[in-house]
């Protein structure tokens, strides 16, 4: 079966970064947020250049692994394009890892080379890591360990032989990329999931290519475009829609660098002011009841909603400051990663903030599915991206026209690296990948995705309805002192734990008798918006947050 596919491949995907680099040598191409230092297009590919005379020195060759851990830097981005002009293969981690799972990692990928914040390497050592031949500081680039002391050498006569090779200085002139096969690895990246087993999804140049290229031909960025990264690198979704396509077409990307709570932000954004913002459902939810809720009263709120277009006037106030909280200049902001609040989604639609929401997988480097905000479809994942992906519904354990939700296409992995049984447990052997999101497929042509849940997260009524706990969490976390839930089946009945809003029990003074009465409350109210089947018989309180993978998703294997 032959796969659906964009006019952009594989085999085009190292001359589009040629030609963007060449064009705007002089241009902005990457900016600090912390230290306010710019680098362009042109000290961009010159410290490619070096960091590719390093991989000729240390021997790699096409289809070697190295290892890249450490927060977003523009070093980080230098090394990441580094590899994929090279021809090696990087295996970019979330720095999110704790120490023995990043070093899992890294031997598990066979990397050969670790690029590694000094902080992260406190807690490794070579000894553990047997097929690491050298490691290299993303602070410094000094050598942090190796094998052989030939490196350490190389590294210290690197800008000498440098001049020799490049004595006029280097130029638009010395940028060249050589092509790769379009099924060559470009990305081994190992998901942070809810499910706890991390996998390496080997992703190819031509689902790079898939990406960028769906990216360039709907001009999510653009040359000269402002682009402000905050989501982690590591991850397939920042790294495609914050690095690798702003980068093909010659954007400003500044790196914010911070933990990218409200406040840092808001003043990330007043600074930037970016034309696209790329984020996660939790950041805009924060935003949103941060800044929003405190505007309006609960009457209101059910007002607005209700009777849409009674009054603009209190509409345009509100999203005038969304708009202004995300920096003002913007075409709209695209919402990926995880499921977007319905009350959220619904109050954003009705006062016409310019918001979407894609669909992805780390699986598909990531993305499956977008539409455009002005033609987005509320309590949608958006439509299969044209000529790229293709979908369908696996019924079986559905109901009605709902099941599970396949895919296939350009931007879909070749499978999962050394794991040949969760690759034949994945992957279809005509090619279509169980997402593992139930949902069906609508819109004026069929082929729009709506995502009811995740299908292991399913739970099974003692009546044979398929409950899916997301949808009442959604519903959960808008009522009073909930910061967040999880809803889990416990010996057949329904249980919601709720890490509670602190800054709401504090500023209320509430005790723990008090905050165990307003959980009962909001238990009975639940009860009423939910179907039968899905009523909640207790709703228990924890003392810290839940743990989350890096795109803010709960890890529900802790829990269940």
């Amino acid at each position: 079966m032959k796969k659906p596919h964009c006019s952009t491949r594989g085999s085009d995907l190292l001359n589009i970064y040629q030609e963007a680099f060449i064009d705007h040598f002089p241009l902005p191409a990457i900016s600090d947020f912390t230290t306010d230092k710019t680098m362009t297009y042109g000290e961009l590919a010159r410290r490619i250049a070096r960091l590719h005379l390093f991989f000729d020195a240390a021997g790699l060759h096409t289809g070697d692994k190295i290892a890249l851990l450490g927060k977003n830097t523009p070093t980080w981005i230098c090394v990441f394009m580094a590899s994929i002009t090279y021809g090696t293969t990087i295996v970019p981690i979330l720095n999110d890892f704790n120490p023995a799972d990043a070093a899992n990692i890294i031997r598990h990928s066979e990397a050969r080379v670790l690029f590694v914040a000094n902080s992260i390497w406190e807690h490794l050592s070579l000894d553990e890591l047997p097929q690491i031949e050298a490691v290299v500081s993303l602070d410094t680039r000094k050598i942090l360990a190796e094998r052989t002391r030939h490196l350490t050498s190389f590294v210290k006569n690197l800008t000498r032989k440098f001049n020799r090779i490049y004595p006029m200085g280097f130029s638009r002139e010395d940028i060249i990329y050589n092509s790769r096969n379009n099924d060559d690895l470009a990305i081994i990246n190992y998901t942070s999931g809810t499910t706890g087993f991390s996998k390496g999804v080997m992703l190819t140049y031509d689902n790079l290519a898939g990406n960028v290229g769906f990216g360039i031909e709907s001009r999510l960025h653009y040359s000269g475009s402002r682009a402000l990264s905050f989501l982690p690198l590591a991850h397939a979704y920042g790294c495609a829609f914050d690095m690798l396509v702003p980068l093909a077409v010659g954007s400003h990307i500044t790196v914010l660098g911070k933990t990218p709570t409200p406040s840092v932000l808001t003043k990330a954004m007043a600074k930037v002011k970016p034309n696209l913002v790329v984020c996660v459902p939790l950041i805009l939810e924060k935003i949103y009841r941060k800044m929003i809720v405190p505007m309006i009263t609960k009457k209101q709120m059910r007002w607005i909603l209700a009777v849409p277009m009674l009054d603009r006037a209190i509409y345009g106030r509100i999203r005038a400051k969304l708009v202004e909280a995300f920096g003002g200049q913007f075409e709209e902001v695209i919402i990926g990663g995880a499921p977007l609040n319905p009350e959220v989604e619904e109050f954003l639609h009705t006062i016409k903030f310019p918001f979407t929401v894609g669909y992805g997988m780390t699986e598909c480097g990531p993305l499956i599915s977008y539409t455009p905000w002005r033609h987005f479809i509320p309590g949608s994942a958006g439509h299969l991206l044209n000529g790229i992906m293709e979908g369908k519904i696996l019924k079986e354990n559905g109901e009605g026209d709902q099941g599970e939700i396949m895919v296939y296409g350009q931007n879909l992995m070749t499978g999962y690296y050394k794991n040949p049984d969760a690759t034949e447990s994945a992957l279809e052997e005509d090619g279509w990948l169980h997402t593992g999101d139930m949902g069906y497929l609508g819109g004026s042509d069929g082929k729009t995705i709506f995502i009811r849940g995740r299908y292991k997260t399913m739970i099974l009524s003692a009546n044979g309805q398929n409950i899916y706990p997301e949808e009442i969490e959604a519903k959960l976390n808008n009522m009073p002192f909930v910061a967040e839930s999880l809803v889990i089946d416990r010996g057949g009945h329904l249980v919601a734990l709720v890490y509670p809003d602190s800054d709401e029990v504090k500023e209320r003074k509430m005790n723990s008798l008090d905050v165990q009465a307003a959980m009962e409350q909001n238990r009975k109210e639940l009860n009423k918006l939910v179907a039968p089947y899905e009523q909640v018989s207790v709703i228990e309180t924890v003392v810290e947050e839940f743990a989350k993978t890096p795109k803010r998703s709960i890890k529900r294997f802790l829990y269940s």
